[in-house]
């Protein structure tokens, strides 16, 4: 009778276990999708930034040339990136969107060009959804972390080597409100 209740018991712990590392498993793959669409979304804004380089040259080569070694610092993020590096990409992408403002104001005529509208609407829409799914991979990660860190799950987590997963930080300069004093 002994050996039931032991082999029942054991079978009860192998069965929790499976079910914690599917768990973590997919919780895990959902973190890497949501990763791999901010790096589709970030490919698309990239894609538009350089489409305005290009008619940035007609207007200033000193700038276009500046702004294609920034496009240069482009690098895939996928979903086996880290927080840091979808962080490092959108901290480019957002300077390279701050100068070809600097230049656009500069050059009157190239704010009123229809390619330049077109352009940066699309830049406004894929920044858009570069928000949207950088929400879903905190919110995903947050699942995620909070499966790893909680007790008992954190015991089968720690045993297979699931750990924790950063956040996206906060863009700082776009966080900030801008000075209302007229």
């Amino acid at each position: 009778m002994s050996v039931i209740v032991i082999v029942a018991i054991v079978a009860l712990l192998i069965l929790w276990v499976i079910g914690v590392q599917r768990k973590l498993v997919g919780s895990e793959e959902l973190c890497k999708n949501a990763m791999s669409q901010i790096g589709v979304q970030q490919s698309s804004r990239w894609d538009a930034l350089t489409a305005l380089a290009e008619l940035i040259k007609s207007y200033n080569e000193h700038e276009y040339n500046t702004l294609r070694d920034i496009i240069a610092q482009r690098t895939s993020i996928t979903s086996v990136s880290t927080a840091k590096d979808a962080d490092n990409q959108e901290n480019i992408l957002t300077d390279a969107l701050g100068r070809i403002n600097v230049v656009a104001e500069s050059y009157p005529e190239l704010k009123a060009n229809d390619g330049y509208i077109k352009t940066m609407d699309s830049v406004n829409l894929y920044e858009n959804q570069v928000r949207t799914s950088r929400m879903v991979y905190n919110d995903t990660v947050t699942s995620y972390n909070r499966t790893v860190r909680q007790f008992p799950d954190s015991i089968v987590a720690g045993m297979l080597g699931f750990r924790e997963k950063d956040y996206l930080q906060e863009n700082r300069a776009k966080s900030d409100m801008p000075s209302m004093k007229i």
